[in-house]
């Protein structure tokens, strides 16, 4: 039996690798990868074939999640599987690993930088605040499912924070920009009339986090609305109860209005 080895490769670009890390994909017979769920912001998989010296086998979605390509391979030799961010904070990754482990192969993880917690650090969010992660999707006619907007509640009304990560649909070169969603919130609030997301609740947002062109911004609905945050990808960060220490890393780091400090 062969080695099945996930690597994280961070958000930013190959320069941001661990020496582990190249060092592991150099020693590797074959290296695949999905940049469907996310991507570098700063190299493409073509930076990553070049540093390494090999050829990405890039998978879609159905060879990763229904096909065992990977899992296959890894019963040969050393086999590595790459993902942008840390590999498994996915649960089809998981969920590979799983098989992987089911069919002998040894396996094997290096870790990579994860917007779980890099967004909130470049907020200046404390990370134990945060409750339930949620994905807001593309709207599609006839589906707008306000599930998304219920989690964020559930955490906002217990005073936690809400990372929430859009939608990329990359074999359409569509990614969700944070204005999209600060839309999607507000259309959301009309419908189900909580009381969460009024003129005066403060939501943030972050693009390209890890990358050399990281942006981050805070403000009231209406000037997230038009705030420009640059190419994807972005996220967005609907804060509970503040911390007066947060409340003073947003107005510095991410220009929220300053009196949001003292409030």
């Amino acid at each position: 039996m062969g080695e099945l080895i996930f690597v994280g490769l961070g958000l930013g670009g190959v320069d941001d690798l661990s020496a582990r890390a190249i060092r592991t994909l150099k020693e590797c017979d074959q290296v695949y990868g999905e940049f469907y769920t996310s991507k570098l912001i700063d190299s493409t998989p073509d930076d990553l074939e070049a540093l390494i010296g090999k050829k990405i086998i890039r998978l879609s979605r159905k060879e990763v999640e229904e096909e065992e390509t990977v899992v296959d391979a890894a019963k040969k030799g050393k086999v590595a599987f790459v993902t942008a961010g840390d590999t498994m904070a996915a649960t089809t990754h998981v969920d590979l690993k799983i098989r992987a482990e089911e069919e002998g192969v040894s396996t094997d993880l290096i870790h990579g930088i994860s917007i779980f917690t890099a967004c909130s650090s470049a907020l200046g969010l404390q990370p134990y605040k945060f409750g339930r992660t949620v994905t807001i999707p593309f709207p599609e006619p006839g589906y707008t499912p306000l599930s998304p907007y219920e989690n964020i509640y559930d955490n906002w009304s217990r005073g936690l924070h809400t990372l929430v990560l859009l939608d990329i649909r990359e074999e359409e070169g569509r990614y969700m920009t944070a204005n999209q969603a600060v839309q999607w919130l507000m259309d959301a609030e009309k419908a189900k009339g909580l009381g969460m997301i009024t003129e005066k609740t403060i939501i943030c947002a972050a693009a390209r986090v890890g990358s050399r062109t990281q942006k981050v911004a805070a403000n009231y609905p209406q000037k997230m609305l038009v705030e420009d945050m640059g190419p994807p990808l972005h996220a967005v960060v609907v804060p509970g109860k503040l911390h007066f220490i947060e409340a003073y890393a947003l107005a510095k780091f991410a220009g929220a209005p300053e009196d949001i400090i003292e409030d």
